[in-house]
Protein backbone atom coordinates (compact mmCIF):
# COMPACT_ATOMS: atom_id res chain seq x y z
CA UNK A 1 0.00 0.00 0.00
CA UNK A 2 1.45 3.55 -0.62
CA UNK A 3 1.83 6.15 1.40
CA UNK A 4 -0.95 8.01 -0.08
CA UNK A 5 -2.78 5.25 0.33
CA UNK A 6 -2.15 4.92 4.40
CA UNK A 7 -2.66 8.51 4.47
CA UNK A 8 -6.35 8.25 3.30
CA UNK A 9 -7.05 5.11 5.94
CA UNK A 10 -5.24 6.99 8.45
CA UNK A 11 -7.62 10.64 7.54
CA UNK A 12 -10.57 8.85 8.58
CA UNK A 13 -9.48 7.71 11.95
CA UNK A 14 -9.60 10.03 15.22
CA UNK A 15 -5.73 11.42 15.81
CA UNK A 16 -5.09 9.36 12.64
CA UNK A 17 -2.04 10.60 11.02
CA UNK A 18 -3.33 12.82 8.23
CA UNK A 19 -6.12 14.58 10.39
CA UNK A 20 -4.24 14.14 13.59
CA UNK A 21 -3.51 17.45 14.62
CA UNK A 22 -6.73 18.93 13.04
CA UNK A 23 -7.71 21.55 16.01
CA UNK A 24 -5.16 20.07 18.71
CA UNK A 25 -2.68 22.14 20.31
CA UNK A 26 -0.01 19.24 20.70
CA UNK A 27 2.15 18.55 18.03
CA UNK A 28 2.43 15.42 16.02
CA UNK A 29 5.23 13.06 17.75
CA UNK A 30 6.59 10.92 15.13
CA UNK A 31 8.94 7.94 15.59
CA UNK A 32 11.65 6.23 13.25
CA UNK A 33 13.15 3.05 14.25
CA UNK A 34 16.74 2.14 13.37
CA UNK A 35 18.18 -0.75 12.01
CA UNK A 36 17.75 -3.78 13.51
CA UNK A 37 14.38 -2.82 15.09
CA UNK A 38 11.16 -2.12 13.69
CA UNK A 39 8.07 0.02 15.33
CA UNK A 40 7.24 -2.14 18.09
CA UNK A 41 10.31 -0.98 20.03
CA UNK A 42 8.31 2.37 20.78
CA UNK A 43 5.62 0.55 22.07
CA UNK A 44 5.64 2.04 25.73
CA UNK A 45 6.96 5.13 24.78
CA UNK A 46 3.63 5.92 22.19
CA UNK A 47 1.56 4.33 25.10
CA UNK A 48 2.53 7.61 27.51
CA UNK A 49 2.32 9.66 24.55
CA UNK A 50 -0.79 9.50 23.93
CA UNK A 51 -1.69 8.98 27.60
CA UNK A 52 -0.80 12.73 27.91
CA UNK A 53 -2.39 13.77 24.64
CA UNK A 54 0.21 13.93 22.23
CA UNK A 55 -0.79 11.97 18.38
CA UNK A 56 1.73 9.90 17.72
CA UNK A 57 2.76 8.02 14.41
CA UNK A 58 5.30 5.39 13.65
CA UNK A 59 7.16 5.93 10.55
CA UNK A 60 7.55 2.02 8.73
CA UNK A 61 11.94 2.98 7.87
CA UNK A 62 12.25 0.76 5.02
CA UNK A 63 15.84 0.18 6.05
CA UNK A 64 16.96 -0.10 2.43
CA UNK A 65 18.97 2.95 1.65
CA UNK A 66 19.39 6.33 3.03
CA UNK A 67 18.20 8.48 0.79
CA UNK A 68 15.05 5.94 -0.51
CA UNK A 69 14.64 5.75 3.51
CA UNK A 70 14.17 9.39 4.10
CA UNK A 71 12.11 9.64 0.80
CA UNK A 72 9.60 7.53 2.37
CA UNK A 73 9.74 9.41 5.76
CA UNK A 74 9.37 12.67 4.07
CA UNK A 75 6.47 11.55 2.53
CA UNK A 76 4.48 9.94 5.73
CA UNK A 77 5.58 13.85 6.76
CA UNK A 78 4.32 15.41 4.20
CA UNK A 79 0.35 13.30 5.13
CA UNK A 80 0.92 15.08 8.64
CA UNK A 81 -1.17 18.29 9.21
CA UNK A 82 0.48 20.61 11.70
CA UNK A 83 3.44 20.30 13.71
CA UNK A 84 5.78 17.75 14.11
CA UNK A 85 8.18 16.51 16.76
CA UNK A 86 9.86 14.01 14.79
CA UNK A 87 12.03 11.52 16.93
CA UNK A 88 14.50 8.98 15.46
CA UNK A 89 16.58 6.48 17.11
CA UNK A 90 19.76 5.10 15.90
CA UNK A 91 20.45 4.97 12.58
CA UNK A 92 16.96 6.55 12.39
CA UNK A 93 18.42 9.81 13.26
CA UNK A 94 20.54 9.55 10.04
CA UNK A 95 16.89 9.33 8.43
CA UNK A 96 15.61 12.22 10.13
CA UNK A 97 18.40 14.24 9.33
CA UNK A 98 17.71 14.40 5.65
CA UNK A 99 13.86 13.52 5.61
CA UNK A 100 12.88 17.19 7.78
CA UNK A 101 14.99 19.34 5.51
CA UNK A 102 12.91 22.48 3.92
CA UNK A 103 9.93 20.95 6.13
CA UNK A 104 8.38 24.37 8.02
CA UNK A 105 6.15 21.91 9.66
CA UNK A 106 9.09 19.98 11.99
CA UNK A 107 9.66 21.76 14.90
CA UNK A 108 12.70 19.61 16.92
CA UNK A 109 14.57 16.94 16.12
CA UNK A 110 14.78 14.30 18.62
CA UNK A 111 17.75 12.14 18.49
CA UNK A 112 17.79 8.62 20.80
CA UNK A 113 21.16 7.53 21.31
CA UNK A 114 21.53 8.38 17.40
CA UNK A 115 23.45 9.18 14.51
CA UNK A 116 23.37 13.43 13.54
CA UNK A 117 25.64 12.67 10.29
CA UNK A 118 26.83 15.63 8.47
CA UNK A 119 26.47 15.35 4.64
CA UNK A 120 29.39 12.91 3.17
CA UNK A 121 29.09 10.99 6.08
CA UNK A 122 27.34 7.09 6.85
CA UNK A 123 26.48 5.46 9.80
CA UNK A 124 29.13 3.02 8.78
CA UNK A 125 31.71 5.60 9.51
CA UNK A 126 30.40 7.83 12.11
CA UNK A 127 30.10 4.47 14.53
CA UNK A 128 34.26 3.59 13.96
CA UNK A 129 35.18 7.03 14.62
CA UNK A 130 35.54 6.90 18.16
CA UNK A 131 36.69 3.39 19.87
CA UNK A 132 34.19 1.24 21.96
CA UNK A 133 31.68 0.44 19.39
CA UNK A 134 30.79 -3.15 18.84
CA UNK A 135 28.77 -2.99 16.06
CA UNK A 136 31.56 -4.48 13.67
CA UNK A 137 31.44 -7.57 15.69
CA UNK A 138 28.29 -8.29 16.24
CA UNK A 139 26.80 -8.13 12.82
CA UNK A 140 25.83 -11.36 10.52
CA UNK A 141 25.18 -10.78 7.14
CA UNK A 142 22.41 -12.35 4.84
CA UNK A 143 23.55 -12.74 0.95
CA UNK A 144 21.04 -11.12 -0.76
CA UNK A 145 19.98 -11.57 -4.89
CA UNK A 146 22.15 -8.89 -6.36
CA UNK A 147 24.82 -8.97 -4.30
CA UNK A 148 24.00 -7.11 -1.50
CA UNK A 149 23.62 -8.48 2.07
CA UNK A 150 21.18 -7.66 4.85
CA UNK A 151 22.54 -7.13 8.07
CA UNK A 152 21.58 -8.17 11.87
CA UNK A 153 22.55 -8.62 15.27
CA UNK A 154 23.85 -11.80 16.04
CA UNK A 155 21.20 -12.85 18.89
CA UNK A 156 23.95 -14.42 20.76
CA UNK A 157 25.21 -10.91 21.46
CA UNK A 158 21.86 -8.77 21.05
CA UNK A 159 21.54 -8.07 24.98
CA UNK A 160 25.32 -7.58 25.92
CA UNK A 161 25.95 -5.76 22.92
CA UNK A 162 22.53 -3.79 21.90
CA UNK A 163 20.47 -3.38 24.56
CA UNK A 164 22.78 -4.47 28.22
CA UNK A 165 19.53 -2.85 29.86
CA UNK A 166 17.12 -5.24 29.31
CA UNK A 167 15.81 -8.11 30.58
CA UNK A 168 17.19 -11.63 29.28
CA UNK A 169 13.33 -11.68 28.20
CA UNK A 170 12.58 -8.81 26.63
CA UNK A 171 16.04 -8.64 24.70
CA UNK A 172 15.18 -12.13 23.35
CA UNK A 173 12.27 -11.12 21.96
CA UNK A 174 13.77 -8.08 20.27
CA UNK A 175 16.35 -10.30 18.76
CA UNK A 176 13.96 -12.65 17.20
CA UNK A 177 11.54 -9.51 15.83
CA UNK A 178 14.78 -7.26 14.71
CA UNK A 179 14.60 -6.33 10.80
CA UNK A 180 17.48 -5.94 9.26
CA UNK A 181 19.07 -3.14 7.42
CA UNK A 182 21.06 -3.63 3.88
CA UNK A 183 24.59 -2.99 3.92
CA UNK A 184 23.91 -0.24 1.29
CA UNK A 185 22.07 1.62 3.68
CA UNK A 186 24.51 1.74 6.56
CA UNK A 187 27.19 2.89 4.22
CA UNK A 188 25.61 5.47 2.15
CA UNK A 189 26.80 8.78 2.86
CA UNK A 190 23.97 11.39 3.98
CA UNK A 191 23.67 14.12 1.01
CA UNK A 192 22.29 17.70 0.91
CA UNK A 193 22.05 19.97 3.66
CA UNK A 194 21.02 17.94 6.70
CA UNK A 195 18.04 19.09 9.09
CA UNK A 196 19.69 19.75 12.49
CA UNK A 197 21.46 23.34 10.91
CA UNK A 198 17.83 24.52 10.62
CA UNK A 199 15.77 22.71 12.96
CA UNK A 200 15.97 22.71 17.20
CA UNK A 201 17.93 19.44 17.87
CA UNK A 202 17.81 17.19 21.19
CA UNK A 203 20.01 14.48 21.76
CA UNK A 204 19.34 11.72 24.26
CA UNK A 205 22.82 9.74 24.95
CA UNK A 206 22.76 6.79 26.11
CA UNK A 207 25.94 6.60 28.40
CA UNK A 208 26.71 3.06 28.45
CA UNK A 209 26.09 2.24 24.21
CA UNK A 210 28.34 -0.33 23.02
CA UNK A 211 26.76 0.32 19.14
CA UNK A 212 27.28 4.35 19.34
CA UNK A 213 29.49 4.94 21.44
CA UNK A 214 28.86 7.76 24.15
CA UNK A 215 31.59 10.15 22.92
CA UNK A 216 30.43 9.55 19.26
CA UNK A 217 27.27 10.48 20.46
CA UNK A 218 28.65 13.94 22.34
CA UNK A 219 30.47 14.56 19.34
CA UNK A 220 27.36 14.71 16.97
CA UNK A 221 25.36 16.66 19.60
CA UNK A 222 27.98 19.32 19.96
CA UNK A 223 28.50 19.88 16.32
CA UNK A 224 24.37 20.22 15.87
CA UNK A 225 24.18 22.40 18.51
CA UNK A 226 21.65 20.04 20.21
CA UNK A 227 20.26 20.25 23.71
CA UNK A 228 21.45 17.35 25.18
CA UNK A 229 21.04 14.91 28.55
CA UNK A 230 22.89 11.50 29.20
CA UNK A 231 21.39 9.06 30.67
CA UNK A 232 24.06 6.88 32.58
CA UNK A 233 24.28 3.04 32.11
CA UNK A 234 21.71 3.20 29.58
CA UNK A 235 22.28 1.01 26.27
CA UNK A 236 21.87 1.81 23.06
CA UNK A 237 17.86 0.95 23.53
CA UNK A 238 17.95 3.66 26.19
CA UNK A 239 14.14 4.67 25.16
CA UNK A 240 13.56 0.53 25.60
CA UNK A 241 14.62 0.18 28.74
CA UNK A 242 13.43 3.90 29.84
CA UNK A 243 10.65 4.82 28.49
CA UNK A 244 9.55 7.56 30.91
CA UNK A 245 12.94 9.48 30.33
CA UNK A 246 12.55 8.97 26.86
CA UNK A 247 9.19 10.54 26.90
CA UNK A 248 9.67 13.42 29.09
CA UNK A 249 12.81 14.40 27.12
CA UNK A 250 10.91 14.34 23.30
CA UNK A 251 7.88 16.21 25.42
CA UNK A 252 10.74 18.74 26.93
CA UNK A 253 11.17 19.41 23.20
CA UNK A 254 7.51 19.72 21.79
CA UNK A 255 6.96 22.20 24.74
CA UNK A 256 10.03 24.29 23.69
CA UNK A 257 9.66 24.07 20.09
CA UNK A 258 5.91 25.07 20.54
CA UNK A 259 4.49 28.06 19.35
Amino acid sequence: MSFAAVAAVLALIPGGAAGAHAGGAKPTIVLVHGAFADSSGFNAVAARLLRDGYPVVAAPNPLRGLGSDAAAVRALLDSIQGPIVLVGHSYGGAVISAAATGDTDVRALVYLAAFVPEAGESVQELAGRFPGSTVGESLKAVPMPGGQVDLYIDPAVFRANFGGDLSGKDAALLAIAQRPASGAALGEPAAGPQAWHTIPSYDLISGADRIIPPAAQRFMAARAGATTQVVKGASHLVFVAQPDTAVAFIERAARETSR
